[in-house]
């Protein structure tokens, strides 16, 4: 009894005896082009260490008087966010280099056949502008009021009795926050003599 061999006689296919065919692309200055297009996270990366070094630096040229504001004062936050943009950098690059790779959101109901939503970028754009010019004259309480209820308005809250308390209220925080906690003196405008 004997058994056909199906198998045509030869070598026909991608593989021989000489082993897997080499793809063309790999010669040359490709390869290299083709292992960053596929890990092009490391370029956020690259961003995040950039980002991460440029605020501890800005940080440590910061000048401040240590002895005068106690152990937390104007350089803490800068280099907590400094530390935590190297951290995360780091983090991603690894992740990156063991071939992670991040997925495409699927369940994100955004239509890219629209167009953008100008009036609210231009309303937000003038209540910035606007906060940035008034910060002077009025301070930051009521400059900062205005900012956050301008941008309330301009992202589509249209509470009227409530929003300009919440802005008032977390305007007054965020002053009270930097001016006496943190040492950074911010413009109280007429308020100062109140607050």
């Amino acid at each position: 009894m004997t058994t056909e061999s199906t198998e045509p006689a030869g070598p026909t296919g991608p593989t021989g005896p000489a082993g897997p065919a080499e793809p063309a692309a790999a010669s040359g200055g490709g390869g290299a082009r083709a292992w960053l297009r596929e890990r092009s996270e490391l370029g956020v990366c690259l961003l995040l260490f950039a980002l991460g070094v440029l605020v501890l630096t800005d940080a440590l040229t910061m000048d401040v008087d240590i002895a005068q504001r106690g152990p937390i004062g104007p350089r803490t936050v800068p280099f907590v966010v400094g530390a935590g943009l190297l951290l995360v950098g780091a983090l991603l690059a690894v992740d990156v280099l063991r071939g992670g790779r991040g997925e495409a959101e699927g369940g994100e109901d955004v239509d890219l056949d629209e167009p953008a939503d100008w009036r609210t970028v231009l309303l937000l754009t003038g209540v910035f502008l606007g906060a940035a010019v008034l910060i002077g004259p009025l301070g930051f309480p009521i400059a900062g009021a205005l900012l956050f209820w301008g941008a309330a308005y301009a992202l589509g809250s249209r509470h009227h009795d409530r929003d300009p308390l919440i802005a008032a209220g977390l305007s007054l925080f965020t002053y009270f926050v930097f001016d006496n906690l943190l040492g950074v003196p911010l413009p109280g405008g007429p308020l100062m003599g109140v607050l």
